[in-house]
């Protein structure tokens, strides 16, 4: 008898015991907010088979209960910021999801944020987060290459890896970051390589800074591009209007001079040939632009690399700028924040070699 209750107590102290932990564990557990603003991740198709579909369909609860093993990482919630495909994202939404983002860090209600995204701009949206989100905490943003309705979808594997990244303590501090296709990239630098490949994003520089395999997550190095100064949008409901260029053999002059004709363009990002280079032709028309009061930056329509102040190009007396290694539309990204602050040359040209 005396054996009986001994068992009965030892198993009623385990379950205990076992039950308090699994209130400690759920306590502790890391609040993240999962925003929604469409995408591929949200597509919905008619077939599984067929690459047909609209993105956006799917709202953000949806997802959610598609990967039921998302729970397991922290105490999460979802918000529909937008339902729009990625190729529709616009400067409006994305002033919209970095003061959420900045108020859900202000008012401590969560942890760590979570963005799912459409990949067409995935990495411009990351990079402008990273630009403005003025915390420590994560912020991870996730896509897909295939709708949720496709066959071999990957939507579900990249928001379960995000979470895994979002709910990781060596997340901190790592300013904004993309996960897809089991890797963690760093929003200044990765970019979509590919139109219909799952593995299309890739950081052509510098590579992935993590992978996420088996449920963990491993660090292997960090961005030195972290600036502590962050561009504060809290009262800015538009931003100066940039442009991009593109360079090839022969280019007409007239796609640069008749961009001056847009009402209010303050600034221009030429993706130019090599080293951001021209021909003479289109060279007078950006000098004819810069003259006029429009910041013209340099950068280059190759995958990788970086652009050089003052080598090929007299970019003081042109009155130009460098894109240093960011591609043409994350220089859009930096130069229209830029020119929220000022319009001298130098100060932006500086922001190119920090930010």
């Amino acid at each position: 008898m005396r054996k009986i209750l001994s068992i009965v107590y030892v198993t009623i102290l385990t379950f205990s015991m076992t039950a308090k932990a699994q209130k400690n564990t759920e306590k502790n557990a890391p609040r993240i907010i999962i925003l929604a603003t469409g995408g591929t991740i949200a597509g919905s198709g008619e077939s599984a088979t067929k690459a047909a579909y609209t993105a956006g369909k799917v709202p953000i609860d949806d997802l959610l209960n598609a990967v039921p093993d998302i729970h397991k990482y922290g105490k999460i919630s979802g918000e529909q910021i937008a339902q729009i495909g990625s190729q529709d994202m616009n400067v409006a939404t994305w002033l919209k999801l970095s003061k959420r983002i900045n108020q859900i860090f202000k008012e401590n209600l969560a942890d760590a944020v979570v963005v799912t995204h459409g990949t067409d701009t995935q990495g411009e949206t990351a990079y402008f987060l990273d630009l403005t989100v003025n915390s420590e905490k994560p912020v991870v943003l996730v896509g897909a290459m295939r709708p949720s309705t496709a066959m071999s979808q990957d939507g579900n594997r990249n928001l379960l890896d995000a979470v895994m990244v979002a709910a990781n303590p060596k997340s901190q501090g790592k300013g904004v970051i993309v996960a897809m296709d089991e890797k963690v990239f760093d929003a200044r630098d990765v970019t979509k390589t590919s139109t219909t490949n799952l593995e299309t994003f890739k950081s052509t520089n510098f590579g992935p800074i993590g992978l996420i395999y088996d449920g963990k997550v491993s660090y292997y190095y960090q961005s030195l591009r972290n600036p502590s100064k962050k561009f504060d949008v809290s009262k800015v409901n538009e931003l100066p209007k940039v442009e991009i260029v593109y360079g090839y053999a022969d280019a007409s002059p007239e796609t640069v001079s008749n961009l001056a004709t847009i009402p209010g363009l303050k600034g221009l990002v030429y993706a130019g040939m090599g080293n951001g280079n021209f021909g003479e032709p289109v060279g007078k028309a950006l000098s004819d632009i810069a003259k006029k009061g429009v910041l013209v930056c340099r950068s280059a329509r190759a995958n990788s690399g970086r652009i050089t102040l003052e080598n090929e190009v007299n970019d003081a007396e042109l009155g130009f700028v460098v894109a240093d290694d960011l591609n043409p539309q994350k220089a859009r990204v930096l130069l229209m924040l830029s020119l929220t602050e000022t319009a001298d040359r130098a100060k932006i040209q500086q922001n190119f070699f920090e930010y």
